[in-house]
């Protein structure tokens, strides 16, 4: 295939099976540059530059992207007098060298103002899956020269123009910020579904330039996801080219999650949240498969905004599909897609999913307790945590997280309830944590809208060892984020009977914080309306029978009055909750 690229709102995606650039006039002689250079025009024409000053005088007849891409080219290598000299044509144009220099300045500008992603199709296709370290290490390779190529010719041209160098450098992702490779492979799956997602490339390796900031089309979520008695894909017919699958090991369940590239930036953001199936796991039938962005006339019959999954029982797979519509633009529709499936399937095996975190808490006393705390979004799970990591240099000797949204509970053999979790990342709203949280993990974080309400970061927060461990249950708390804590309301408030326990969880009352579009004290089956409330008759029985082992093995279940929808108490009451559970388990008064 020859070089191709796509533009999206404000993404670019350039994809390839063959080199790139390799010097400066290799690039400004690119189809990519020349179309850059068209946009940029048009904005400034739009908006009415004054930066447009430099066409003052220059006929009308000359196409301006091919004089100025000419003219740029010259500029690598030759100061702007000696340009003038040598092409009488250019004087015009570089008569007023400020306004010339402004005008690259702003192109540079413009350009990296795109989230940018470059895709290697088949690095080296007679290797296949079977082989990585050669390929991954000449693809890092390629996107550092990319990077190193595109700031090289913008400084080169601006010291020719201005006679002068910088003398401070700023080593940006200039190229790219977001380096995929894919791979063919054949799709271990029923033929029903291989014929439609036959020859998406399936994604191998990702490279990220963090801090990587992107600004997707939305920035909450609505509603639930539905299941549905008919296959959504029945209807769907996509370009393979248009796709990309991300390979992701949600616990130990592999779901394939297919996106369209107009989303690639929330698509990639995967990479921060679950690892990539590789190897054998590849020659397994997936559990589920999702795909994100068809086309939304084959979703119509559904409604609007369908947002819906089917369980196919005869061929044993869930499928899950959500139309290309701009409302959909948010990463919450893949991330909690992905999580229904993989409760659903959980649940068939007889486990209890659990909406919110687990943390291990090792006390410098040399006692711990491993805690549970359920809730829905926005009620301090996540919060919590974070108040624990603030605590742990004085009182906390060792803290490790097992799940931060979503895990489930598991019966053994033995008896015991042990906690597993899902995600290897977390999806965390920057409003509510420390302030220099995210300054602490920006090295490694996605940042999604950060001067919108509900900014968001995805960040790499445990192992896929330490969440498939399976680590026993001490705690079983709900996150209760709208009381006030007075004599009656206590922050910890223990809960003496499995009846009382499921009665207060089966509510799952909470105060929205404004994640999604919910507003006021609202309520939500178990706190969770990722698979169980689709599964209320199935999800009934396994919450009954974990409710009561719990309470068989003496297990502290209660509430966590955390205060997070309280005005005023955003970060001091999961703090209080934080410090109080330490003074519980360390099992004296501590404060």
């Amino acid at each position: 295939m020859k070089e191709e690229f796509h533009f999206y709102d404000k993404q670019v995606v350039i994809k390839t099976n063959k080199g790139i650039c390799q010097d400066c006039e290799e690039l400004i002689k690119s189809n990519l540059f020349r179309r850059v250079l068209q946009k940029y025009l048009k904005y400034l024409k739009k908006k009415d530059s004054p930066i447009l000053g430099i066409f003052k005088d220059v006929p009308e007849s000359i196409q301006e992207e091919f004089i100025l891409s000419s003219l740029l080219l010259l500029c690598k290598d030759s100061s702007i007098e000696e340009v003038s000299k040598a092409n009488s044509q250019f004087e015009l144009l570089l008569r007023d060298s400020y306004l010339f220099h402004q005008f690259v300045e702003r192109l540079y500008d413009f350009w990296r103002d795109y989230e940018r992603f470059f895709i290697k199709y088949d690095f080296e296709e007679d290797e296949g899956i079977k082989s990585y370290k050669k390929p991954y290490r000449a693809f890092n390779q390629t996107i550092e020269q990319l990077n190193h190529l595109v700031r090289k010719t913008y400084r080169n041209i601006c010291e020719n123009i201005t006679g002068d160098h910088p003398r401070i450098y700023r080593q940006v992702p200039a190229g790219c910020q977001v380096g995929l490779i894919t791979t063919s492979i054949d799709y271990q799956l029923p033929l029903v579904y291989k014929k439609v997602v036959r020859d998406i490339p399936l994604i191998t390796q990702i490279l990220i330039e963090p801090p990587l900031i992107i600004d997707p089309l939305m920035n909450k979520r609505a509603g639930q996801f539905e299941k549905v008695d008919t296959n959504p894909l029945r209807e769907v017919k996509i370009n393979p080219r248009d796709w990309l699958c991300f390979p992701a090991k949600v616990g130990d369940l592999i779901i394939y999650f297919y996106f369209y590239n107009k989303f690639i930036g929330l698509g990639t953001a995967l990479a921060n949240l679950f690892e990539l199936a590789h190897g054998e796991e590849l020659l397994r039938m997936p559990e589920a498969i999702y795909l994100y962005g068809v086309p939304p006339a084959s979703l119509q019959r559904y409604g609007n905004l369908p947002t819906v999954f089917h369980d196919d029982e005869k061929n044993n797979l869930l499928v899950a599909a959500l139309p290309a519509l701009n409302e959909m633009g948010y990463f919450g529709y893949i991330k909690k897609m992905i999580l229904t499936l993989h409760n659903t399937v959980i649940m068939k095996r007889g486990r209890l999913p659990i909406h919110g975190a687990m943390v291990r808490i090792c006390l410098k006393n040399g006692k711990s307790a491993n805690l549970v705390i359920a809730g829905d979004t926005g009620t301090g799970k996540s919060e919590s945590l974070e108040a624990f990591r603030v605590l742990a240099k004085e009182y906390i000797r060792d803290m490790t997280i097992i799940y931060d949204d979503m895990g489930s509970l598991e019966i053994t053999e033995e008896g015991e309830i042990k906690g597993y979790g899902t995600e290897v990342g977390a999806f965390v709203r920057l409003d509510d944590l420390q302030p220099g949280y995210a300054f602490g993990v920006i090295d490694r974080s996605i940042i999604m809208s950060p001067h919108k309400i509900n900014a968001r970061a995805v960040i790499p927060i445990t192992t896929l060892q330490e969440i498939l461990k399976g680590y026993k249950v001490d705690y079983f708390l709900y996150a209760n984020n709208y009381e006030e804590v007075d004599d009656n309301h206590p922050i910890f408030e223990e809960l003496f009977s499995a009846e009382e326990a499921i009665a207060v969880f089966r509510e799952g009352a909470r105060l929205a914080k404004g994640t999604t579009t919910e507003k006021g004290l609202v309520r939500s089956y178990f706190a969770n309306i990722f698979g169980p409330i689709q599964y209320k008759e199935l999800h009934e029985g396994i919450a009954l029978r974990y409710f009561n082992k719990l309470f068989e093995n003496k297990v502290k279940v209660g509430q966590l009055r955390t205060r997070l929808g309280i005005p005023g108490y955003e970060r001091k009451g999961p703090e209080k909750a934080a410090q109080e559970l330490i003074k519980i388990i360390k099992g004296d008064n501590l404060w």
